[in-house]
């Protein structure tokens, strides 16, 4: 039987819209290829959700010129709720000089785009460039209502991720972590709702808004969710064999990537069978591979890089015994859910945001953050338990059930309609 998480509840009105305009701010960059407009794949689903349960969407967010990454894909992908929506490139100006000479002629396109939206809202994340941050403070000054949507403290994100960069970095962090995070409480304080995406989120945030809601962002459909009989064959086939052990994303110092290779060279010290892949790009993808390759972990451990294509991914999940992940800093990753929804125990460092998910009905096995031996322990528990590894994958595909993209979309949908007051009265 399944159980709807908490969260995801309460009464969703169905899929209609109604005559409102939708103004967003997507951090994601549109760029370019061959001419065409390009999109990242998932947010072109968000967008489509959106669009379900909105008239009109205007979206603001940053056009970049460089070559569009391969997850990117063509604003057709759409469909028809392209004819509903608008466009609002804006430059990307992360650093501070770039930020200011591009001020003055961006602000008057992003009060444009307000001006003409019924609800309002804007992801924030940063301190120069954060057009996010500047269209809620515009907004706030016109006395427009807005929501605020954020996934991670990213000025704790930025604090803890650059303690481990080079010295430019660190002190440029030194210099803006205080200011983004007075940014970040301020336009909270300011906003009529604010949606914080995990646990880990909002109990940072929570405090600071006047209506604070924990919601979740995924782009599984239900159909992506492990079938039954796969389930079935995956228990049956934990009994014995190799632990399989997966990751996936970001080889970067905020994924703990060492931090993972440190946990698997316990492991192999302890002649635990095993195999482990790490799917995804990043800074420390290059360090990882010499560090394998040079050690005990050679022939045991695959990096291949980024993986495009989604089902693939989703096929690796399935097989994969339990996910280890080793997250330093405060965030929401989705591959936690998507793990999950696969039958793929989590078992990694504890936080907020995954205690959070298996909370209701368990599906992974948590350890203190930075204790690398005590993961391995857990690790190493299971693949001798294995009675207790086919309890977690079963616990992990009932907790997973109760996310998908329609369900999660249509949560928020009704929570912005519900709370947020009209910027422009009497337009419904």
């Amino acid at each position: 039987m399944t159980h709807r998480h908490p969260i995801l509840s309460s009464a969703i009105q169905g899929t209609e819209t109604m005559d409102e305009t939708l103004l967003l701010y997507l951090p994601v960059p549109l760029h370019r290829r061959d001419g065409v407009l390009c999109l990242e794949d998932q947010a072109c689903n968000g967008l489509r959700l959106w669009a379900k349960h909105f008239d009109r969407l205007i979206i603001v967010q940053p056009l970049s010129d460089d070559p569009a990454p391969p997850a990117w894909v063509p604003l057709d992908r759409l469909g028809p709720a392209k004819d509903r929506i608008e466009f609002v490139p804006l430059p990307i100006a992360w650093r501070p000089d770039r930020f200011l000479r591009a001020l003055p002629s961006t602000l008057p396109r992003i009060r444009d785009a307000i001006s003409r939206a019924d609800l309002i809202g804007f992801a924030i994340g940063g301190l120069f460039g954060d057009w996010g941050a500047v269209g809620a403070w515009s907004a706030h000054r016109s006395g427009k209502p807005f929501y605020i949507w954020t996934d991670r403290v990213e000025s704790e994100v930025m604090r803890r991720s650059a303690q481990a960069q080079p010295w430019r970095r660190r002190l440029r962090a030194a210099l803006e972590y205080r200011p983004m995070a007075w940014q970040e409480r301020a336009l909270i304080r300011r906003a009529a709702l604010g949606l914080f995406r995990g646990r880990e989120t909002y109990d940072a945030y929570a405090p600071f808004c006047r209506n604070p809601q924990l919601v979740h962002d995924i782009h599984l459909k239900k159909s992506d969710h492990i079938p039954d009989n796969r389930l079935r064959e995956k228990i049956a086939g934990a009994t014995d064999g190799a632990l399989q052990i997966i990751y996936a994303g970001r080889a970067a110092t905020m994924k703990g990537a060492m931090e993972w290779l440190d946990t698997l060279e316990n492991l192999a010290a302890r002649d635990v069978p095993f195999h482990a892949r790490w799917l995804g790009d990043g800074p420390l993808l290059d360090a990882m591979r010499a560090r394998v390759t040079a050690g005990p972990l050679s022939g045991r451990v695959d990096l291949p890089g980024f993986v495009t294509d989604r089902q693939a991914l989703l096929e690796e999940l399935r097989a994969a015994d339990l996910l280890l992940f080793c997250h330093m800093t405060p965030e929401s990753p989705r591959i936690l859910i998507e793990a999950l929804a696969s039958g793929c125990p989590i078992i990694g460092h504890d936080s907020a945001f995954p205690a959070d998910l298996i909370a209701a009905h368990g599906g992974g096995w948590l350890t203190p953050i930075g204790d690398q031996h005590a993961l391995a322990d857990a690790v190493a528990e299971l693949a001798v338990n294995r009675t207790r590894l086919q309890s977690l994958i079963e616990q992990a595909a009932q907790t997973g059930s109760e996310y998908d993209d329609e369900t999660v979309f249509a949560h928020r949908a009704a929570l912005i309609r519900a709370a947020l007051p009209r910027a422009r009265p009497g337009t419904v």
